[in-house]
């Protein structure tokens, strides 16, 4: 796999081994309870497969998507999915198959689904021999996910640059709203790429709509300058749609920020919170976002002053504005954030945590007052890039969790945790 990128940094030792713990819950708040059953599913993932991710169905069933690599000297990949029934993980159903694909630890597939059915995939594509000259693809399948469309692009500047790290979230009935990192602004009128101490060379978030058809419009900048690398968020509001990533200020301070469209016009970027994050490259640490009608969680990592720490705030009005940040990590947190809103209001928020062995991937339930539960370790795994992102979403009952287990060979893995009532 590759690198991540111009610009790029993984955190220093010192960064991840920072002291601290979960903060005490508001005075008067009960501890909420997370003791339900963890159980590992069978997966539907192959040895050598990996970039999980998952995602819900209009029908609130989960759909588990990967990658695998494929051909004869396995130079190629495939994009699956399978949907969870009450037996277990359906047979894995082909997305897409290719051998230009851009494939990245960091950088992974996904799905999304809006209320008419419509299943919307998508992965990278490379657009020219550059190491980071690649497309974002969409595929969209109207029965079920048993045939998919031609792909699609929804960015139309035609630059041999970087376009990735995806998110995709509903805006109506039968239109979904596509965010991505866009590079179009690292490459000259040639399509070679800038010097990157030169003052242009920025990514910027920008945005699109794609309907049920395949038809892509309003595509438009969100924000100008924004990390190069970290996992971007969206989730449907009542009247719109919000964005979350990791911005970036002109003195590299990298703190979270979103943007809001309501009601078809767009807020300018605001932050979530202000960790004061100074860092010269990018940490490859995004955030995760979960809606609920008005109801909306963001969680993060950062690592302010050498201090690291996963944190999650509650917003009640629609993003308008946001609680203060409550910490959820245990002391040694590595970040690769997941967060679900349950149906009582609380939000699950997973991380991976630095142990001796290696990492564990933990979940935690925590009220808008601040109270949390004791953390849960749903598996171990590696604290290296080889074991990727885990993901998290909440179906009626349970949390379904996905990550990739390291070991030899390596190979997505999932799980299922009993949800306590509210």
């Amino acid at each position: 796999m590759t690198g991540t990128g111009r610009g790029r940094t993984a955190l220093p030792a010192l960064l991840v081994l920072a002291a601290g713990c979960a903060e005490s819950p508001s005075p008067g708040h009960p501890l909420p309870r997370l003791s339900g059953e963890i159980t590992e599913l069978e997966s539907p993932a192959r040895p050598g497969s990996g970039q999980p991710n998952l995602a819900l169905a209009s029908d609130r069933s989960a759909l588990l998507s990967w990658v695998e690599p494929t051909g004869e000297e396995e130079d190629g990949h495939t994009l699956f999915f399978a949907r969870l029934r009450e037996s277990g993980w359906e047979a894995p159903t082909r997305i897409a198959s290719g051998s230009d694909w851009f494939v990245n630890w960091a950088d992974f597939p996904s799905l999304a689904a809006l209320a008419d059915g419509t299943l919307f995939a998508h992965w990278l594509r490379r657009s020219g021999p550059g190491t980071y000259a690649y497309d974002v693809t969409l595929a969209l399948s109207r029965d079920g996910g048993r045939t998919w469309s031609e792909p699609l692009t929804p960015h139309r500047d035609g630059t041999r640059s970087e376009h990735g790290f995806v998110a995709m979230a509903p805006l109506s009935e039968s239109r979904m709203g596509v965010v991505w990192l866009d590079g179009r602004k690292t490459v000259d009128e040639r399509g070679e790429l800038r010097p990157h101490e030169a003052p242009e060379v920025e990514m910027a978030l920008r945005f699109a709509a794609v309907d049920s058809e395949g038809r892509v419009s309003e595509e438009r900048e969100l924000d100008p300058r924004v990390c190069d690398c970290c996992q971007t968020g969206a989730a449907p509001l009542p009247e719109g749609l919000l964005a979350v990533y990791r911005d970036r200020s002109g003195e590299e301070l990298r703190d979270i920020a979103a943007v809001r469209m309501v009601a078809g016009r767009w807020s300018a970027p605001e932050p979530v919170a202000s960790d004061g994050w100074r860092i010269s490259g990018c940490p490859v640490n995004g955030p995760a976002v979960a809606a609920a009608g008005p109801r909306l969680a963001v969680a993060w990592f950062g690592a302010p002053d050498e201090k690291a720490h996963a944190r999650v705030a509650f917003s009640t009005d629609a993003g308008a504005g946001w609680g203060p940040g409550l910490r959820v990590d245990d002391g040694r947190p590595l970040g690769r954030v997941g967060v679900a809103l349950m149906p009582g209001g609380d939000a699950l928020v997973s991380w991976m945590e630095q142990v001796e062995s290696g990492a564990e991937l933990r979940v935690r339930r925590v009220s808008s007052g601040g109270g949390l539960s004791t953390s849960r370790t749903v598996a171990g795994t590696d604290a290296t890039r080889s074991s990727g992102f885990p993901r998290m979403v909440v179906t009626r009952d349970r949390a379904l969790f996905a990550w990739r287990d390291a070991g030899s060979p390596p190979r997505v893995r999932t799980a299922s945790l009993a949800l306590d009532a509210p």
